[in-house]
């Protein structure tokens, strides 16, 4: 038997693929840091050692695939992996221990002197982990194994995590150039929108001078979103909004320094946008830069985690069929996660996708500051025709645009329409699906959250679902407006279920208000003895890290799975779940019909409600007040 007939069959495969951005070497690299990698990495222990292939590729230099062959296939892989010279897969894996100080390698072992009987077999191991994973058991071409490895959920995961890891350095970066806080999301959304202008990403760096950089910017913002056709969009307010732009000191006078931060971005976050699509970025980015500024607390607006918006979308039931309705939508985590689930559903039918964009979401926001932020997430991703509207959830007074003839003295007259702005949407768009988080609650002057849940119903077709993220305080009310307002969602709709849900869910926004998430079946009264699901959900599986703030331990899949199999039988499972036919006067949570169990109970944990509670009376001491009185 001959090795290089093995090897001749490699390089008959991939010699194809060196016109397609790969570069293939043979026990040797041109590569300084490989080459420094291998230098100790020989087979028998002391020395440099070479893979037979070697294959990088020019778009990404995180990226190696190298290769080691053997003649006869009963020395493909041995039982311990670590028989180096004696087996094609072992002995890849051992450069991939070297290589995967600084790279993301697959390392492929081949054996077989023929096609008929050739073996392939591919580990993955990412520069973050010591330890590698099967990755494919056949020989793809260098286009697939790339593809593979791109969408592996760890290699994902990964990105994303090095994409937070550049928001911090961006956001101290914006501060060193005296960019406020309040800017720093509307900065990152006009580069984002300008760089899908063609003109002005093909020639931003040709601009003479930073100012003239600056306007032409701006101006290929407003073109983009005007060609966005994004519902009664408000080509001044927008203007305005991004105007600072062209009037800050250190973007018009440091161009070298502007055109570096827009090429930075173009390839640490424009690059992610487009090839994992439909992440909430603009939210992400938004915690970040107004972390340590208070204005979004302020404002009452928490941003909803990627996990929950999605757990949402299931909880709806999304279909590729679903009209998604969100009346507080912010920067769009829950359209971005419900249409990313509708695209999903509907495969590759072009036609099914462009209706999903241009009749199946909704959005309304207030903030004159945060909307931007909406439009620049659908636009940048590929979205242009979401149904996007500036506007007061609750206005009564709304002007569609239309043109109307009405008769008054006999005379008649055209006047423009105006409506309330949920009939409009409900009539228009017959939204089947309601996804929100409200601003929550932090002056007495402020709209109620359960207000939002119900202007929200308002909007819905018949039988549709909502679901909301909702402070505890709303659903225990027992008095007061909060009864009230319990009460009204009863005489009208279908409580479904309540959810209790972790803590700290919004620790990366450094907000402590304890939540749950409830489940309402619009436009059908609830009926006497009608029987609500309860849900402990208190642990995700999320797990608090230093600078990461609460990350995925592996778990929150199989969590998931369970908390949604509970929900949709309506399962009574001792520590997870009841079901009780409640009344609006009864607390809506779990926690006041499931049996504790004490003997697990600690001290910590004693000490922990405690300070809780009293955390808990300290934010919430007006509506407290307030029911008391009542």
């Amino acid at each position: 038997m001959n090795e290089k007939i093995t090897e001749s069959i490699v390089r008959e495969k991939f010699t194809p693929f060196t016109k397609q951005g790969f570069i293939i070497e043979e026990q040797q690299s041109q590569n300084p840091r490989i080459r420094k990698l291998l230098q100790h990495a020989s087979k028998q222990g002391s020395g440099k050692g070479y893979p037979e292939f070697i294959i990088q590729s020019e778009e990404d230099s995180d990226f190696l695939l190298t290769v080691e062959c053997k003649a006869d296939v009963r020395f493909h892989k041995s039982q311990t992996l670590d028989q180096y010279s004696k087996y094609a897969v072992d002995g890849a894996l051992l450069y991939s221990s070297y290589l995967s100080r600084e790279f993301d390698v697959i390392s492929l072992g081949v054996s077989g002197q023929n096609k008929k009987e050739l073996r392939a077999t591919s580990y993955l191991q990412h520069r973050t982990s010591n330890v590698p994973t099967l990755f494919c058991e056949e020989l793809l071409g260098l286009d697939e194994f790339k593809e593979k490895y791109i969408y592996d959920d760890a290699t994902k995961h990964q990105r994303y995590d090095e994409l937070l890891d550049y928001n911090k350095e961006l956001n101290q970066t914006l501060h060193n150039y005296k960019i406020p806080e309040s800017n720093r999301s509307l900065l990152l959304s006009g580069i984002l929108i300008a760089l899908e202008h063609d003109v002005f990403k093909q020639g931003y760096t040709y601009y003479k001078t930073s100012q003239q950089l600056a306007d032409n910017l701006v101006i290929s913002v407003v073109d983009q979103l005007k060609e966005s056709d994004i519902q009664h969009l408000k080509v001044d307010t927008l203007q305005h909004a991004y105007g600072f732009i062209k009037t800050n000191a250190t973007l018009t006078k440091n161009k070298d320094l502007f055109i570096n931060l827009i090429s930075d971005i173009d390839k640490r976050i424009n690059s992610f946008i487009k090839t994992y699509k439909f992440y909430d970025i603009f939210g992400d980015f938004y915690i970040e830069f107004l972390r340590y500024a208070n204005s979004d607390k302020g404002l009452g607006i928490v941003l909803t985690p990627k996990h929950i918006t999605e757990l949402f979308c299931e909880l709806g039931n999304v279909t590729k069929d679903s009209v998604l309705y969100d009346n507080c939508c912010g920067t769009g985590g829950f359209l971005i996660s419900g249409l990313r689930k509708m695209l999903e559903l509907a495969g590759h039918d072009k036609k099914k996708e462009r209706q999903i964009k241009e009749k199946q979401i909704v959005g309304v926001e207030f903030q004159d500051s945060i909307f931007p932020l909406a439009c620049s997430n659908m636009i940048v991703h590929g979205d242009g025709k979401t149904n996007l509207f500036n506007a007061d959830c609750f206005d009564e007074k709304f002007k569609t645009g239309k043109k109307i003839t009405v008769i008054k003295d006999g005379i008649k007259k055209e006047i423009e329409e105006i409506v309330i702005l949920t009939k409009y949407i409900r009539d228009k768009f017959h939204p089947t699906i309601g996804l929100l988080n409200p601003p929550y609650k932090t002056d007495k002057k402020d709209n109620e959250e359960l207000e939002f849940v119900l202007n929200n119903l308002e909007g819905l077709e018949q039988n549709a679902l909502c679901i909301a993220l909702v402070p505890m305080s709303c659903i225990l009310s027992q008095k007061g407006v909060g009864l009230s307002l319990k009460e009204k969602i009863m005489q009208k709709h279908t409580l479904e279920g309540v959810m209790s849900l972790p803590d700290e869910i919004f620790h990366n926004s450094k907000v402590g208000v304890v939540t749950c998430a409830i489940v309402i079946r619009a436009h059908i009264p609830h009926s006497k003895g009608y029987k609500s699901y309860f849900g402990y959900w208190k642990n995700d599986g999320f797990v608090k890290r230093k600078v990461k703030g609460r990350v995925d331990s592996g778990e929150w899949k199989e969590i998931k799975e369970k908390w949604l199999l509970s929900y949709k039988n309506k399962d009574t499972i001792s520590g997870l779940s009841v079901v009780r036919n409640v009344s609006a006067s009864d607390e809506w949570c779990a926690e006041a019909y499931m049996l504790t169990d004490y003997s697990s109970i600690k001290e910590q944990d004693f000490i922990k409600t405690i300070k809780n509670y009293i955390a808990f009376q300290f934010q919430h001491e007006e509506i407290i007040n307030e029911n008391k009185k009542s």
